[in-house]
């Protein structure tokens, strides 16, 4: 049988035909790996961005929460009130005010007085009514004037009557006399002059000196009337001594009669 030049024509023709569906084929397959690269990537850069989401099949394990302890508030311990209430205390003492003493009286012959050598008056003669109450002298140091400390020197006490009750008037002289560092002195006061702070009522000072001076039995305090005729107690000799914790002589005299 003889072939007619038409059958190469549909020979080639289908030929044709078939390459054209194979590049038609891989021109699909090419959109599609093109299509499936872009959704991968969208794919990766979401599970890049969110590790947690969906898409990823292997998700990183969750983090356990992380507790933390309560805040310490330190809670302060001997705290002061807002408002200090300061604790009941003893009155205090008003500022010390001075006091006039006497002046000294030279003499043209001074000589010391002893207790063997100048004899004391009688009750009887003097109206003596007066005496050392037990205790006195006692020598302790200047608290009544602590501005000056160690530069002062003095006798002080209380005056108390029959009744026990201080003597706040100037109803008595008190007097001290005698030799202190080799010179004779005289210095006079008034019961009641030193009543209130420091010594309490009933209480009178007078100043030997601006320095402690060592003396033994040489001076002497006695009371008298306001006139300073009549004596009133005898004379009571005491020391002073060299030492500031000893620079003030407390004597204190109680009325008997």
């Amino acid at each position: 049988m003889s072939s007619s030049p038409f059958d190469f024509i549909d020979e080639a023709t289908d030929s044709t035909k078939g390459l054209e569906t194979t590049e038609l084929a891989w021109n699909i397959f090419t959109v599609l790996m093109l299509v499936a690269t872009v959704v991968m990537a969208f794919i990766f850069l979401g599970i890049f961005v969110n590790p947690q989401s969906g898409f990823n099949p292997f998700p990183p394990p969750t983090m356990p929460v992380l507790v933390l302890p309560a805040t310490f508030t330190p809670t302060p311990q001997n705290v002061l009130p807002s408002t200090w209430t300061p604790l009941p205390s003893g009155t205090p003492l008003p500022t010390n005010t001075p006091l006039p003493t006497g002046t000294p009286t030279p003499t043209e012959t001074p000589s010391p007085p002893t207790a063997t050598t100048e004899p004391s008056p009688t009750i009887a003669e003097a109206e003596q009514s007066f005496q050392v109450q037990e205790g006195s002298p006692a020598y302790i140091n200047n608290f009544a004037h602590a501005d000056a400390g160690c530069q002062w020197l003095g006798v002080a006490g209380l005056l108390f009557d029959i009744n026990g009750e201080p003597i706040t008037d100037s109803s008595v002289v008190i007097e001290v006399g005698g030799v202190l560092d080799g010179e004779e002195i005289s210095y006079l006061t008034l019961s009641g002059l030193a009543s209130g702070a420091p010594y309490g009522e009933g209480g009178y000072e007078i100043v030997l000196g601006d320095t402690p001076i060592a003396s033994s039995e040489s001076l002497w305090i006695q009371l008298k009337t306001p006139s300073a005729e009549l004596a009133l107690s005898e004379k009571i000799y005491f020391d002073t001594f060299e030492d500031c914790q000893k620079n003030l002589v407390l004597i204190t005299f109680v009325q008997v009669e």
